[in-house]
This record gives C-alpha cells, sequence and structure tokens, in this order.
C-alpha cells in the first residue's frame, strides 16, 4: 500500500507519537479496513484552542474533543487516493488517558485507529454501527499488539 500521510504537529508536548508510529498505525487500520489503494491523508495534532473551534463549528459541541475525520468529498465521478483528515487533540487524549487509567499510547493508537476507520465510512450513531467499529478497532489494536480499549481498566 502506498500511504502519503501529512503529519502536522501544531503543538508541541509530551506523549504525542512520532510519526513512524502514527504511519504503522494509520497502515494497519487501512489495511484491517479493507482499503488496500493508494492513499493521502493528513492527521494533524491540536491543542484544546483549536479542537475547540473545530468541535463547535462542525458538530455544533462545545468544548475540545479527543478526535476529529474530516472525510473527503470529491466530485462525482473523479478518482483520488485523497481520504480526509484527522484531527487529534493532545491535551484530551492525555487527560482521557489518565483518567481512564490507560496507557498514554494504547490511547493515542485507539484514537488514530478510530479517525482512520471515520474516513474509511464507518461510524458509531446507531448501535449496531457502533458494535462492527468496536469490534474492529479491537482487532486492529489487537493486531498491534494493544488490549481492548472498551474493556474497564482498573484504578492504580
Amino acid at each position: 500500500m502506498k500511504l502519503e500521510l501529512d503529519v502536522q504537529l501544531a503543538v508541541v508536548t509530551a506523549g504525542v507519537p512520532d510519526a513512524a508510529d502514527l504511519r504503522r498505525w494509520v497502515e494497519t487500520a487501512l489495511r484491517a479496513g479493507g482499503h488496500e489503494a493508494a492513499s493521502e491523508l493528513t492527521l494533524r495534532v491540536v491543542d484544546e484552542a483549536e479542537m475547540t473551534v473545530l468541535n463547535q463549528r462542525y458538530r455544533g459541541k462545545q468544548g475540545a474533543t479527543n478526535v476529529l475525520s474530516f472525510p473527503f468529498e470529491g466530485a462525482a465521478g473523479v478518482e483520488t487516493g485523497l481520504l480526509g483528515d484527522i484531527v487529534i487533540c493532545a491535551p484530551v487524549v492525555a487527560r482521557e488517558a489518565c483518567e481512564q487509567h490507560k496507557a498514554l499510547d494504547a490511547h493515542w493508537v485507539h484514537m488514530v485507529v478510530h479517525g482512520v476507520l471515520h474516513l474509511l465510512g464507518h461510524d458509531h450513531h446507531h448501535e449496531a454501527e457502533a458494535e462492527k467499529m468496536e469490534e474492529l478497532e479491537t482487532d486492529i489494536l489487537a493486531q498491534l499488539g494493544y488490549p481492548n480499549p472498551y474493556e474497564p481498566v482498573e484504578g492504580p
């Protein structure tokens, strides 16, 4: 698979995975999601201020969220490998990992996989869709050597 991945770090903070890990996680999610074609996507890591603006503008929701995906919608009949953009809020991911007693890298990989699956058309607005997406996420994370993100983790 040929992947053009543009990683944009709009925030510098500890715990953000390196580009090699991000690439490996994206490629694994694409393959597991049934996408083998040449692809192009952007993964942008942002702070809470930027994510708050995006979340309000595109979802009508207040505050920052962990991950947003923006699938590319091209003109009808035009072939392109452009999948879209994924935006991840580093401070929210770090806070959630701590609150949920998860390893930071495990939560990061989950957010990346989750974002990629949204670009591939998966969603979780209905229970059946959510179950299918969660099962696929869990399978992908297991392939990458990470635990099921939906199983509760006991605190310290």
